[in-house]
């Protein structure tokens, strides 16, 4: 049977861990066809980050187009997005992009700063699921976050974004904000520093569950069963001298 397509638009890590290469060994383990479109190059490993070097925004829209133009594409995962002239371009062809997941990669977990919010912000008008974490959600909302997670998920919904989760990986609590319900999810947190690459892998499996035809609670809560799997397959690797990747084919 000829599989689903998922779509990534994201930088790369040389380090393997994160970005698109993390996206595509998600879809790979969970059964989708990965199409990728590189928003950037980055010198990255377990340690951090040395150097990032922005694709220009023609170069995006020209890679979003050869793909969009061949394959029918059933979800697409946003990750880094590393200047407003490459979100640009993306919304500019949001109307082409079904089941849309967009990851606000604002910081790696090594700390470096990889985009600014500025970048981020031409994607939050337009409905899809959003999934940052607790300080790109505070970075999102600017001035005055709301202290609580659930309020942080209802203001960044408040923006345009069809459904937020408010991701915690070390606590394994994430606060899902969906057709005006607030639901906090909890886990049992997987005691391991291999979790390098943990919100790529969250938000690609979304979109692999959604292009699979899963509704939204649904689709989260088998990203983050699959998400805990990894970290749990993982979790004796060594890796790097840093925080090392997740085993995404446990």
């Amino acid at each position: 049977m000829t599989p689903r397509v998922v779509l990534t638009i994201a930088g790369s890590d040389s380090g393997g861990g994160a970005g698109i290469q993390a996206d595509l060994k998600t879809f790979a383990a969970l059964g989708v066809y990965g199409v990728s479109v590189v928003t950037a190059v980055t010198a990255q490993n377990t340690t951090g980050v040395t150097g990032v070097h922005a694709v220009p925004a023609e170069m995006v829209g020209a890679q979003l187009d050869a793909v969009l133009d061949d394959f029918e594409v059933a979800a697409v995962k946003v990750g880094m997005i590393p200047d407003r002239e490459v979100a640009l371009a993306v919304a500019g062809r949001v109307s082409r992009l079904p089941n849309l997941v967009v990851d606000p990669v604002l910081v790696a977990t090594s700390g470096s700063r990889l985009s600014a919010v500025a970048s981020v912000r031409p994607l939050l008008a337009y409905p899809s699921i959003l999934t940052p974490n607790r300080r790109e959600a505070a970075a999102l909302l600017e001035a005055s976050p709301p202290t609580g997670v659930a309020e942080m998920a209802e203001a960044l919904a408040g923006l345009g974004a069809g459904s937020v989760v408010v991701t915690g990986s070390e606590s394994a609590v994430d606060v899902l904000h969906h057709d005006g319900v607030t639901t906090v999810l909890d886990g049992v947190p997987v005691e391991t520093t291999n979790n390098h690459g943990s919100g790529c892998t969250f938000s690609s499996a979304i979109a692999v569950r959604l292009a699979l035809g899963d509704e939204v609670p649904v689709a989260v809560r088998a990203a983050k069963a699959y998400v805990a799997n990894a970290l749990r397959g993982g979790r004796h690797w060594k890796l790097g001298s840093g925080p090392g990747p997740l085993n995404h084919f446990a």
